[in-house]
């Protein structure tokens, strides 16, 4: 039998998926009931046939969706894949729900589009599975705007019909305040969630603690927009802080907190999450020392009497809403050539193709999460700053 056909039987699985949920305790999930002749191949082949699925990219070997239905099959199979799908920073691709929480690829952007619905105030952020500009894309995100008196809110789901806060596909919001200049991005998920220290009472010693990581709001990032001086000429000036991304990640070597999986209930919570990298009950960097987005500088084009940003083919509307966002640079003297093309990377830059359409393409350190946030504070009116 064929690599093909073998994934080809596979795909009716998808569907099937074992959960590792509280209603399915160990010992009585589906495989035990109905066990699947293919959750018995031996875990060498297994890993032999998932490597060759994830790494080919000639086109013989099966689509990226196989991938998903790999770990469908069964328990074993989806460890095992999860283990070996890598994650965007090096595949360049978004596979899991937790790739949505993890940083873009560092020498590359990923490219994803949204789509604005102005009757429902909602904006679905898709990928893009071409080099066209407005192809089908696969949806990835959603969110609605919910005015209040003195804000408003952006609630992101996983799902496009379910914008509860109390729902399992609650991904996180962004809050403007009244006046639409100053922005706070919120995250369902901690930035930290893991054991916390505590001192015992029979001893000095320090020992781990590891709660239940309920499900909330946790800021990790503030935007803001200041005065353009260039009016409607040029770009919105903004600033953007992130707060959970130490600002060296940017330099060689640098590392930005990469999320494993998602808490409960995405996850038994009789084991304790593990949501980054960095060291339980730390960030990992002085608040100080937070990455810092800006603005990239435009620059004036004699023949349009405009300023003007290069988006590479990827925006074909003027708009005040396009912006391209590099990483700050410190004030360290005279900066070196090397320094100065860091600081001219783009990490996030988003543009208008369409009456409702948007690209939007991110790269390291930010996640897709991170750069949908900031793209919905530039659907926000703000007469203050224009």
């Amino acid at each position: 039998m064929t690599i093909r056909s073998l994934i080809h039987e596979m795909r009716p699985r998808l569907h099937r998926v074992v959960h590792d949920s509280a209603e399915s305790p160990p010992g009585s999930s589906d495989e035990s009931e109905s066990p699947c002749r293919w959750s018995e191949l031996p875990e060498e082949l297994l890993r032999e046939i998932l490597t060759r699925v994830e790494t080919d990219d000639s086109g013989a070997w099966p689509s990226r969706r196989s991938v998903v239905a790999c770990a469908g099959v069964c328990r074993g199979w989806r460890l095992l894949t999860k283990e070996i799908v890598a994650v965007p920073e090096v595949s360049s691709k978004l596979t899991f729900p937790i790739s949505l929480k993890q940083p873009g690829p560092r020498d590359s952007l990923i490219q994803c589009f949204i789509k604005r619905n102005r009757t429902t105030q909602t904006y679905h952020l898709y990928l893009g599975l071409t080099n066209a500009l407005t192809d089908d894309g696969k949806f990835l995100l959603a969110a609605c705007k919910f005015k209040h008196a003195t804000c408003t809110d952006y609630i992101i789901s996983l799902r496009p019909d379910d914008m509860s806060r109390r729902s399992d596909a609650y991904t996180g919001k962004v809050r403007s305040n009244f006046l639409g200049t100053k922005f706070t991005v919120f995250d369902g998920q901690p930035p930290n969630a893991g054991a916390k220290m505590r001192k015992s009472r029979r001893s000095s010693h320090l020992v781990k603690v590891s709660p239940k990581v309920p499900l909330g709001s946790y800021p990790v990032g503030q935007i803001s927009y200041e005065l353009n001086v260039l009016g409607s000429r040029g770009p919105r000036r903004m600033r953007c802080v992130m707060d959970t991304i130490p600002a060296n990640s940017v330099e060689p070597g640098g590392v930005a907190p990469t999320p494993s999986e998602f808490p409960f209930p995405f996850r038994s919570p009789s084991k304790p999450a593990s949501s980054s990298n960095t060291p339980p009950g730390d960030l990992g960097h002085p608040k100080d020392s937070a990455l810092v987005l800006k603005n990239k500088t435009p620059r004036w084009h004699e023949q349009l009497r405009c300023w003007c940003l290069n988006f590479h083919g990827r925006v074909t509307v003027a708009s005040v809403k396009n912006f391209q966002l590099v990483a700050a640079g410190r004030e360290t003297g005279q900066p070196s050539q090397q320094q100065q093309q860091r600081n001219e990377r783009i990490i996030l830059q988003f543009g208008k193709v369409g009456k409702d359409i948007f690209t939007m393409d991110f790269g390291y350190p930010i996640s897709a999460f991170q750069a949908f946030a900031i793209c919905l504070s530039s659907f926000e009116t703000r007469i203050a700053c224009e």
